[in-house]
């Protein structure tokens, strides 16, 4: 038996060794296996079953939550007077996206069209959408700072227009016929005999081009030959650049449609994406990390200059004509007409903007939109989009509608999308892309912290075992030696008596 546990130790030795070693291969083998998966499922194509559906049919919940601006003091604000609003809402639609008429191409790339729509949700709403709101009429003060550089004879007789048809500076009606149209004669008349002048031919209405509508014709690459490209635009309409602003920098399609990203992100990584409402690319910027449901995450925000005006920050020169910060004028792209997008109470906009109007108070937490991103995949596990459309208005000569209306410019509706990865989506996100590598990556440190300690304790063992062995040899030779010994005094004696007994047969 102590011939054995020698050998036995020996066994234990190798395979803690082969512990080790096979942890240490776990070490650098998983994370690259790892990798290799994520690559392998990100890439947009209809084998990938759980990424292509959520591209595809974005299968998480999405929202749209409305608000408007309703006018307190309308009279008071046509003799010159500062605008009082108290914001309404919010008003929720349910959003549906769906990709259709998809396309792939021997390029990498792959063509869609997203179609959307919207579906009131009372229960989430803090009213319903007969609820009626006054707001600036976009037909009768958009169109007046439109007119204001034509002949003084022409702007008399669109005032006579606006008068014939009974369309005032300002419109009281229910929230659902402000948000998707409504019968106006004065929309038929322009649309008749000034055809583009507008951007809708039937019902008018802040969303009527929304609802049942695609977003255009994207081109985006499927990451096939490069994962770093993966859901990055090719082409929107046919377009690698837009027509919309004055620089190339400004009209660059960059990023991504908006709803993935590439991934193996960093902390230094933006989140560029096109925006075809907003009519341009846009970037955000990393905030800080966190977590949602278990899983990491990035937020991501939109950095302070991103509706800065060309004084404040250069790059931004191509958006103007610009007033002050805050403010993106996208009358290039919306007819001509006087609109502009900011951030919602015009957070992070120039000051001045909220001296000119009555009832703003902008916060980082319910203004400042974020994209909470999983940095390892690029999907986007929380989303809040919020923007604000204002209306320009200002006094114009010879349009009597307009009063004596100070330049201002009036916040009409805001509007949160918002959505976020929920229910089996986000357990089976969770299983494959944290708690299985997780487990992966305790195991490989258990190995090499099991295979350590047994070679250890096999070491030991053997050591001890090696002792034992030699303790008993020594003490097995040393019982011979003293058998020998004790042996050979007998024999000592024996020849001495035999010697005596000689000696007296002598004598």
């Amino acid at each position: 038996m102590a011939i054995k546990r020698p050998k036995v130790a020996i066994g234990f030795i190798v395979a803690g060794v082969l512990m080790v070693l096979f942890g240490t291969i776990m070490c650098f083998v998983v994370p690259l296996v790892i990798d290799d998966q994520i690559v392998k499922h990100t890439v947009i194509d209809p084998k990938n079953d759980l990424t292509y559906t959520m591209w595809k049919d974005i299968p998480v919940p999405f929202f749209m939550s409305v608000y408007f601006f309703n006018v307190l003091n309308p009279a008071e604000i046509l003799k010159g007077e500062k605008p009082m609003v108290e914001q309404r809402g919010p008003y929720v639609y349910r959003k549906q996206c769906q990709k259709e008429n998809i396309t792939f191409h021997p390029n990498g790339t792959v063509s869609y069209r997203e179609y959307r729509q919207y579906h009131f949700e009372p229960s989430m709403s803090a009213g319903n959408e007969s609820d009626v709101v006054t707001i600036p009429n976009m037909l009768v003060l958009g169109a007046s700072v439109m007119m204001e550089n034509l002949p003084y004879v022409l702007r008399l007789m669109m005032s006579a227009t606006f008068k014939t048809f009974k369309e005032g500076p300002f419109l009281t009606k229910p929230v659902g016929e402000l948000m998707w149209g409504y019968d106006s004669g004065l929309v038929d008349f322009l649309n008749q005999y000034l055809p583009g002048m507008i951007p809708t031919s039937g019902k008018f209405g802040l969303f009527s081009e929304f609802n049942n509508s695609n977003t255009g014709l994207f081109t985006v690459f499927t990451g096939k030959d490069d994962i770093r490209k993966v859901h990055r635009v090719d082409s929107w309409n046919g377009l690698t650049e837009l027509p919309y602003w004055r620089t190339a920098q400004s009209n660059m399609i960059n990023g991504t449609a908006g709803q993935m990203w590439p991934p193996f992100m960093t902390k230094q990584s933006t989140l560029p994406f096109y925006s075809p409402d907003a009519c341009r690319s846009m970037e955000l910027v990393y905030q800080r990390p966190g977590e949602m449901n278990g899983i990491p995450l990035y937020r991501y925000v939109a950095p302070k200059t991103l509706f800065a005006n060309g004084t404040d920050y250069a790059p931004n020169e191509g958006f103007c004509p610009c007033r002050q910060s805050g403010l993106l004028n996208v009358s290039s792209c919306r007819h001509n007409s006087p609109v502009f997008i900011s951030h919602p109470h015009f957070f992070n906009a120039d000051p001045v903007l909220l001296d000119y109007v009555q009832g703003l108070n902008p916060s980082e937490e319910k203004h400042g939109l974020f994209i909470d991103i999983h940095p390892q995949t690029g999907v986007p596990l929380n989303v809040s989009i919020r923007l604000q459309l204002n209306l320009y208005m200002k006094k114009v000569s010879g349009i009597t509608e307009t009063g004596k209306i100070s330049d201002v410019v009036m916040p009409m509706i805001w509007f949160e999308e918002n959505g976020y990865i929920d229910g089996p989506i986000v357990n089976t996100f969770r299983t494959n892309l944290v708690v299985l590598p997780t487990v992966l990556e305790y195991l490989q440190y258990i190995l090499i912290g099991l295979g350590l300690a047994t070679i250890i304790i096999a070491a030991v063992v053997y050591r001890k075992v090696k002792r034992s062995n030699l303790n008993v040899s020594l003490s097995s030779t040393f019982i011979k030696n003293v058998g020998a010994a004790e042996k050979e005094p007998v024999k000592g004696s024996h020849g001495l008596e035999t010697k005596k007994k000689s000696i007296s047969t002598s004598e």
